[in-house]
């Protein structure tokens, strides 16, 4: 199970980062579009004020700046156009005369326009912008918070070109963004976690089949070796003695001497491919074996082995096949005075401190520790050598 959890946890685990991240870059996302609807309504309702209530309501009086002409269109701005968000109008002409204003006292001013205020004179559209409070045209403005100007080009009563220009409240156009963004980011997290949710079960099924595949293809391998060993053993191993006992009755010793030796690397090679002393006597009894040699020569020893363990006849054969072939390499090789064997739940690690691996000349790892990794991926897991020339050598098999 914990093998079955772990995969499954880092599937978890990464698909609620890529849904994090998508989050954030939703959220962004959604801050901005809603900003930017916020600022289309405003820019809505100053074209609907100007078009539809403020340019029909204009006499040529208002241009004379005529009191009468002024007052009508004062009321009809005050009761039709500044409601919140909307708290100032202005209404200017091409020279950069304010012609009408709900503030009086900027009737008849004259002021410097920015270019892009003058190009709605030349051509028609809708313009917003946050208010520089600081300019003589707003001093009458300060106080009210922050402000946006959206600028409208409209038509006078005679066809003249006029700037319609309303103030509104910043916090207005940032609430109703927040209220968009409240509105749709609660979707967009519900949808990403629903997605992420999903997709553990599909992660689950996954390994499980992963499992299956691979306690399937380990089983095969094991049967083949069994076949491999069975052959060998009914067939060559078989014959070779029947050619060793015909050359002893021959009295050709130096033949028959390298025909039995040949049997002994075939026997020595059936054990590896079916080692039935592991499956008799357990993974310490084998792995004591294996030592044995190694103390008979005069290395001094340590089997380390974590209590309880059930390991599995898979995971044990494996272990004894890294163990088999690490410690065959500290006997022929290593030079070492000290060995130590631990084995965990997950892991099998043989450290000697020996003259380390010599690199081989084609860069390429040695055969049988090619063999190691290939088996150790076999079975999901990583071989992991790190030696130091001079200082030992350490083989570390990990599920």
């Amino acid at each position: 199970m914990r093998r079955l959890l772990s995969p499954v946890a880092q599937f978890a685990l990464s698909g609620l980062l890529v849904v994090l991240a998508v989050a954030v870059v939703g959220v962004l996302a959604v801050r901005h579009i809603s900003r930017n609807e916020a600022l289309r309504d405003a820019k809505q309702v100053t074209e609907l004020a100007g078009n539809a209530v403020v340019a029909p309501a204009i006499e040529p009086g208002v241009l004379d700046e005529d009191p009468a002409a002024l007052a009508k269109l004062d009321r009809v701005v005050r009761f039709y156009v500044l409601r919140d968000p909307v708290v100032r109008v202005k209404l200017w002409d091409e020279s950069g005369r304010i012609v009408y204003s709900d503030e009086p006292r900027l009737i008849g001013k004259r002021f410097e326009l920015e270019p892009d205020e003058r190009e709605l004179f030349r051509r028609p559209g809708v313009r917003a912008d946050v208010s520089d409070l600081s300019r003589p045209e707003n001093r009458f403005e300060k106080g009210r918070g922050p402000l946006r100007e959206v600028y409208l080009g409209i038509r006078g009563p005679r066809g003249e070109r006029l700037l319609f220009e309303t103030y509104l409240r910043e916090g207005a156009i940032s609430a109703e963004s927040r209220r968009v963004w409240r509105d749709v980011i609660p979707v967009v997290l519900g949808v990403l976690l629903a997605l992420w949710l999903v997709q553990i079960p599909l992660g689950w099924r996954l390994s499980r089949r992963l499992q299956r595949a691979q306690h399937q293809a380990v089983t095969a391998s094991e049967h083949e070796r069994r076949r491999l060993a069975r052959d060998l053993h009914d067939g060559v191993v078989q014959d070779l003695v029947a050619v060793s006992l015909t050359l002893g009755a021959t009295q050709d010793h130096e033949t028959g001497s390298q025909v039995r030796r040949s049997i002994r690397q075939l026997r020595t090679l059936l054990v590896e491919l079916y080692p039935d002393d592991l499956h008799r006597q357990g993974l310490q009894g084998a792995l004591s074996d294996l030592l044995a040699p190694l103390q008979s020569r005069g290395l001094t020893t340590t089997l380390d082995i974590e209590p309880g363990l059930d390991l599995g006849r898979d995971i044990e054969a494996l272990f004894y096949r890294t163990a088999h072939e690490a410690l065959r390499n500290v006997a022929a090789h290593a030079e070492a005075t000290t060995v130590a064997v631990r084995v965990t739940h997950d892991a099998i690690e043989i450290t000697d401190d020996g003259q380390g691996l010599t690199p081989p000349a084609d860069d390429r790892p040695h055969l049988g520790l090619r063999m190691l990794d290939d088996l150790a991926r076999e079975h999901g897991g990583a071989l992991e050598i790190r030696s130091t020339p001079g200082r030992g050598t350490s083989i570390l098999l990990k599920l």
